[in-house]
């Protein structure tokens, strides 16, 4: 049967089937585009850009509704594709997309929404509020979760292992700077409630990075002992720069928030109350936020080195992992950008500046390519299901194979 005629036959139905976690890292890189637009460092104050960050939000918005949509409908209608989808040591990994495709969005809902045009007022921050509080439970699932189950129910080597193993941890990390984000607006009404919203992004970002520091000491180990992951999934090694980009990005606004709060009046704390804390604290966030920027900038040069290689020897396909390329690289925009407005320098701000405006470019082609498979419906893929049919069959080929040679046995038994 032609491929032409295989395409026809997919039905609305096959689509859904085949509608796999991977797909909320479209709306992960859309939110990140929205970001850059907000903080742009040239033009950041004028209308246009601001509404090209709101547009941003409301087209990923549309996305994220849409997909959590389909993905409902994927486990209703097949309910059982959840338990080979959850059993499947790659496919599984992309359950932490969910939870941080909306962090993107609440980013922007506080930024532009609440902080420059005042909408909502006070129930419309602690409704983001409370949406933040509902995607740390998710993020703290697929952390504990995932890397639990990838330890006991799951069949993991080091040959096969790509950066995605960092998808679950980085869960904790990008729900970290969106705590960083609502604290200061909502310090306005409460500062125990900002106290507790900054606490609790220290606590997850602490974990998320020693976490994604020790799964990248082993991926390092893997690239060297068995070499580049083989075709498209060599686009992996930009993920390390999604967890350095963001944490760094986060950990700048906990100390600026810190700085702004303390010393804290009323205090019991002699340490809340001293003076220098709220500086001391910055000044450390603002080290551990150029680190963060200089490890991601390492993985920059590795993963350009590492694709260059892999497109001299063979083609790579499209498919829609290639997203994982537009969150990391933005994340990263927005970090340098972070640090030049911290540092006012002249140097940070116009790479960021180039860094963010190659990334939108980016999206741009990845979103055009995106789209003409869509239309021709070559893009749906499930992996997971592939494999299952193909275990199945061979299963079913093995027992096929053993009555086969029960039957001769008996045969040879009776002739004798």
């Amino acid at each position: 049967m032609s491929t032409e005629n295989s395409l026809r036959k997919r039905t609305m139905r096959d689509l859904i089937r085949n509608f796999t976690p991977a797909w909320f890292a479209v709306t992960m890189g859309t939110g990140s585009i929205s970001i850059l637009f907000h903080s742009f460092p040239y033009g950041s104050n004028l209308q246009g850009m601001q509404i090209m960050s709101l547009a941003f939000m409301l087209l990923n918005l549309v996305l994220f509704l849409t997909f959590s949509v389909i993905t409902l409908a994927r486990y209703l209608m097949f309910p059982d594709i959840w338990r080979v989808m959850i059993h499947h040591p790659i496919q599984s990994l992309y359950i932490g997309t969910f939870p941080m495709g909306a962090t993107t969005i609440l980013n922007i809902a506080v930024s532009v929404v609440y902080q420059r045009y005042g909408a909502g007022g006070r129930p419309f921050l602690y409704f983001i509020w409370a949406c933040w509080w509902l995607n740390v439970v998710i993020s703290v699932i697929c952390c504990w979760g995932m890397l639990h189950f990838m330890m006991t129910s799951q069949k993991h080597s080091l040959e096969n292992m790509t950066a995605a193993w960092l998808l679950p941890v980085v869960t904790l990390i990008v729900a970290s700077s969106t705590g960083g984000v609502i604290a200061t607006p909502l310090t306005d009404y409460s500062t125990t409630h900002g106290m507790i919203t900054v606490v609790v992004s220290a606590f997850m970002v602490t974990i998320g990075v020693s976490l994604s520091l020790m799964l990248l000491t082993v991926y390092l180990l893997r690239l060297i002992t068995h070499g580049l992951p083989p075709g498209a999934t060599v686009m992996s090694v930009f993920l390390p720069l999604g967890p350095m980009g963001q944490a760094g990005y986060s950990i700048i606004l906990i100390g600026q928030y810190f700085k702004q709060v303390l010393p804290l009046k009323g205090s019991d704390s002699a340490f809340l109350t001293y003076e220098a804390t709220g500086s001391s604290i910055q000044v450390l966030c603002v080290c551990l936020g150029f680190v963060l920027w200089s490890l991601a900038s390492m993985w920059i040069i590795f993963g350009l080195l590492a694709v260059q290689d892999v497109l001299r020897q063979t083609r790579v396909t499209f498919r829609v992992p290639f997203w994982g390329l537009i969150f990391p690289n933005g994340v990263y925009a927005n970090l340098t950008i972070t640090l030049a407005n911290v540092f006012k320098s002249s140097f940070f701000r116009v790479f960021g500046s180039i860094y963010a405006a190659a990334t939108i470019i980016l999206w741009t082609c990845v979103m055009l390519k995106t789209l003409v498979l869509v239309r021709d419906r070559t893009i749906f893929e499930a992996p997971c299901l592939e494999d299952a049919n193909y275990a199945q069959s061979n299963t079913r080929s093995d027992r096929s194979t053993s009555r086969s040679n029960e039957r001769k046995s008996t045969m040879t038994a009776m002739s004798g």
